[in-house]
């Protein structure tokens, strides 16, 4: 009755990680042109880079990891 059902559990990590490589992917290819010109790749980078450090220092200021 459960023959398989070890080696079906243990399939749902590949698949997981494949729908989250797959959003990733579909995600960032339109922006990939924009990574050949010097101008945008650097306002790209900036605000990569600026939504992380603003996600970072929001999530510690909401839970109380430390004085901001």
């Amino acid at each position: 009755m459960f023959e398989g059902f070890w080696e079906n559990v243990f399939r749902y990590p590949r698949y997981l990680v494949t729908i989250l490589l797959g959003v990733v992917l579909n995600a960032f290819s339109p922006l990939i042109p924009l990574f050949k010109r010097p101008v945008t790749l650097v306002a790209l980078l900036g605000l990569i880079g600026g939504s992380l450090v603003f996600i970072t220092l929001t999530l510690r200021a909401m839970l109380g990891l430390s004085a901001v």
